[in-house]
């Protein structure tokens, strides 16, 4: 039998409304085991292939909220601008209505199915997982965005107005519905009986939860192989505010589970390195069948190779298959030392990196872990074990990994036999590895942290010897120790509505300090640290004093004072103070102190100069 999206989409209207993981496990499971008798028999017995999955697979992907596997690189490439455009075709709605529609869930698959409804837009109901299927890959492959946009509607045009809310959600990326990954894991164990280790395992290492539940009902999970490029997720360190709280955290007596530390551990036993004010990243390189080719992922798995040009040149020269974690910096060879993060955000986000930003922003891949080596995954084996290895490695490495600063040139000769690269420049080195070593009292931590300070690095992070490296995992292994700046008073000047289950709340406060003429300056925007109830009571509170109301977005009277804290202070055009705030966090409302009284431009600048990791100014 043919299963229908509508399936996805009603247990998934179901999970918005199910509060207990429990209960939603449950009912994923009954789900999936009802598809799965489902299935014609005959496909059953199909070979499983990433990309190509059943009813099954598409059911699991699709309630996650993936379009494609993990490991799969097709995009949808589809927009807001795109979906709602498509929206609007299809429901014969008006702007005014979608926009009504937006701000009243902040959500554009509910807005479309308030458009359907409103507008009486049915569908046929025959919409089968296949067909979405097959309309994504032609939405990934399509050449223009007209072919995009009729597949779309298409779409759109056969989906029930249940049906639109979530093909919406799901092409966009946002199901929000409760239901993650891992509980999907969870319900195809549940469904097939098998232990959600083993589902988890096969998921890692192929990066296909489709598959995985494909595999789940074959009995295969243990065929699973691992496969490089496609990012496997990243250990995570909780933070400390003392180096005692550090001592304290490996010394407290939990259990192995919650520290990933091993039983024959005693004492402290952590090793200690600088933190890096870089870009956490993944390096897959030494494919055997895709000789030269190098993956470089970023923490919240995006893949940024483009982005890092001279790296894909040094890891290229890797002949073994290996997964590197560490830090992407912007490196000074001359003085041997990180820039500061707002040197290195310049090139974030940058596609097409030139030699104008190779030569103004040089980078490095500093190494702190190994993740895969001698064709097998090494997350298991101790932090000790694991060092040892990626010294090793590195050590045959280092030389091999360069790559000039500017970019390799083709030959301008004519007839040239050979197809040769002509460099430009001295190859430089782009592998190092983050200097560690054990510590076993909180002087030696605090001693450590004040020289990483002076490096101009972050701070220090603590990890225990014995523990083993857990994807995705932020527990009690790994610490990390930085301290934060003073905090500002600032006062807010403008708020905007936010998404989820804040949409039809002012949540995103833009906010001010003075300048020396006693003007308001902008200079950041935070919406973490406030509670629910604050935040309704600032929305009625900015409401009534709007100055300017744009839609989303709210100018408002100078009259609710915050503090907030920060990471660090970074020079910016984006506001007119000509500062930004890193990672602004709001710490509360300061009902006890007057507009006058807020900080100013002033004392920005020198928190600003007192950073030790501020950019060398000409």
């Amino acid at each position: 039998m043919t299963t229908h999206f509508t399936s996805v989409a009603e247990l998934a209207e179901r999970m918005a409304r199910t509060a207990s993981r429990l209960k939603k496990r449950a009912e994923i499971a009954e789900a999936i085991s009802a598809v799965r008798a489902d299935v014609d028999p005959i496909s059953i017995e199909k070979p499983i292939e990433m990309g190509h999955p059943g009813d099954v697979g598409l059911f699991c992907l699709y309630l996650a909220g993936l379009p494609f596997a993990e490991a799969d690189a097709r995009k949808l490439s589809a927009g807001g601008a795109l979906l709602t455009k498509a929206l609007l075709a299809v429901s014969g709605a008006s702007d005014a209505e979608l926009t009504a529609a937006y701000r009243r869930h902040g959500d554009i698959g509910a807005a479309g199915f308030d458009l359907y409804t409103a507008h009486a837009v049915a569908g046929d109901g025959t919409l089968a997982l296949s067909d979405v299927a097959e309309a994504f890959a032609g939405m990934a492959t399509a050449k223009t965005t007209a072919i995009r946009a009729a597949l779309v509607e298409g779409l759109l045009r056969r989906a029930t107005p249940l049906e639109a809310k979530y093909l919406l959600k799901l092409m966009l990326g946002d199901m929000r519905i409760g239901v993650k990954q891992s509980l999907v894991e969870e319900a195809i164990a549940v469904a097939a009986g098998v232990a959600v280790a083993a589902v988890r395992h096969a998921v890692m290492l192929e990066a296909d939860l489709g598959a995985a539940a494909e595999r789940a009902f074959a009995g295969t999970l243990g065929d699973a192989r691992m496969r490089l490029f496609h990012p496997l997720g990243f250990m995570l360190a909780s933070p400390v505010d003392t180096p005692e709280e550090a001592i304290a955290r490996f010394t407290k007596e939990i259990s192995t589970e919650d520290t990933e530390v091993s039983q024959g551990d005693t004492g402290v036993q952590a090793f200690l390195e600088d933190k890096y004010d870089g870009m956490r990243a993944q390096i897959h390189c030494g494919a055997r069948d895709q000789h030269g080719r190098v993956a470089i992922y970023s923490r919240n798995r995006e893949d940024i190779t483009e982005s890092y040009p001279e790296l894909v040149e040094a890891f290229s020269a890797v002949e073994e298959e290996l997964i590197f974690d560490g830090e992407i910096l912007g490196w000074d060879f001359a003085a041997g030392l990180a820039l500061p993060f707002a040197v290195l955000g310049q090139r974030i986000g940058r596609k097409r990196v030139g030699d104008e930003w190779r030569q103004k922003i040089p980078v490095i891949f500093m190494a702190f872990d190994l993740m895969f080596a001698g064709g097998e995954l090494i997350l298991p084996l101790p932090l000790r074990e694991r060092r040892n290895r990626l010294e090793a490695v590195v050590e045959t490495l280092v030389d091999r990994t360069r790559a000039p600063l500017l970019e390799p040139r083709q030959p301008k000769a004519q007839g040239s036999m050979f197809d040769t690269e002509e460099y430009v420049g001295e190859r430089l080195p782009r592998l190092m590895i983050s200097p560690s070593r054990l510590v076993q009292s909180a002087e030696e931590i605090e001693r450590a942290y004040a020289d990483a300070r002076a490096r101009a690095n972050e701070g220090v992070m603590l990890k225990a010897a014995g523990s083993a490296y857990q994807p995705g995992r932020r527990g009690l292994a790994w610490v990390k120790l930085k301290r934060e700046l003073a905090t500002l008073d600032v006062v807010i000047t403008g708020a905007e509505y936010g998404h989820g289950k804040r949409a039809g709340l002012l949540s995103d406060y833009t906010f001010a300090v003075r300048n020396a003429a006693g003007e308001l300056e902008n200079v950041g925007k935070a919406y973490s640290g406030v509670t629910d109830a604050e935040i309704s009571e600032l929305t009625e509170f900015l409401k009534a004093h709007t100055l300017q109301d744009q839609g989303h977005f709210r100018t408002v009277e100078p009259l609710v004072i915050l503090e907030v804290a920060f990471n660090n202070v970074m020079r910016s055009d984006r506001h007119a103070s000509g500062f930004a705030l890193r990672f602004p966090r709001i710490v509360r409302i300061r009902t006890d102190k007057p507009l006058a009284e807020i900080d100013t431009v002033e004392r920005v600048e020198e928190i600003y100069q007192s950073q030790v990791d501020k950019p060398v100014e000409s």
